[in-house]
């Protein structure tokens, strides 16, 4: 893996190393996505594209994705408070519990989390299968936002199973700031969404996200599938700063925060 940017120092030994290909470690990886202090809550997202702009292949991510790509999945997790995620993605995607991992076990310790991220999974309809592991036996109780006209026997369902559920929105959907403020009041402040798309649109929409996580594939698709965000959009494009950007095999890992 070699950093494209920003360029080391050539008069660092360490930095000069850092731009020839090698293999990162995982601190060396959690040190390069550290999530900034900040006293508010922190909304990253974490996308795969093609280079033709899609987000999937015949329904998953997995086909756009590679060895690199899911070393920086499992550390974005392991670094965050909760991983918020879609209701589609987790049906289409076999979402399981977020586990402890012993290489980020001493980091999560000193930044007073628990061993693993809660996952929230931002659902409407709450057309869920609470049978799966994801609600029956994660390490942390993952937690389901739905909104205040939410079907009451779906949220005993969900609660039943084990799942803490949390009204963020007025009618049957859910408000994306409200969303990112009520785990936020549960000291989840270090946030990561791995879409689906249509989530990530509305969190966009929102104007709620605060950095871009984005693995540009080198594949070619075509096809009808979604890109990475979709939805209605906003009125005014919002532009982001590039961070830092490394590269793999021909992956290019980009890291864009707002301006």
């Amino acid at each position: 893996m070699r950093r494209l940017f920003p360029l080391p120092d050539p008069n660092d030994p360490d930095g000069a190393r850092a731009v020839t290909d090698r293999a990162w470690g995982l601190d060396e990886l959690a040190d390069a996505y550290a999530y900034p202090a900040t006293d508010g809550p922190w909304l990253r997202a974490n996308m795969v594209s093609s280079l033709d702009g899609a987000a999937q292949h015949d329904g998953t991510s997995q086909p756009l994705s590679s060895d690199a790509d899911m070393r920086i999945f499992g550390t974005l997790r392991a670094l965050a408070d909760a991983v918020v995620v879609g209701a589609e993605t987790v049906r289409q995607e076999g979402y399981r519990p977020a586990r402890a991992r012993d290489a980020f076990a001493g980091r999560r310790a000193a930044a007073g989390q628990g061993p693993a991220p809660a996952v929230a999974v931002v659902s409407a309809s709450l057309d869920l299968d609470f049978s799966l592991p994801l609600f029956t036996s994660p390490l942390v109780p993952t937690l389901v936002l739905t909104g205040a006209a939410a079907s009451p026997e779906r949220v005993a369902a969900a609660e039943k199973a084990g799942a803490e559920v949390l009204v963020a929105g007025d009618g049957m959907g859910v408000d994306p700031a409200r969303a990112v403020e009520a785990l936020a009041g549960r000291g989840l402040r270090r946030l990561l969404t791995e879409g689906g798309p249509r989530l990530l649109g509305q969190f966009v929409a929102s104007g709620v996200l605060d950095e871009l996580c984005l693995t540009v594939s080198p594949t070619l698709t075509s096809g009808t599938a979604q890109r990475i965000a979709y939805g209605s959009g906003r009125a005014v494009p919002e532009r982001f700063a590039l961070v830092s950007l490394l590269e793999e095999a021909g992956f290019l890992f980009t890291r864009y925060r707002r301006t």
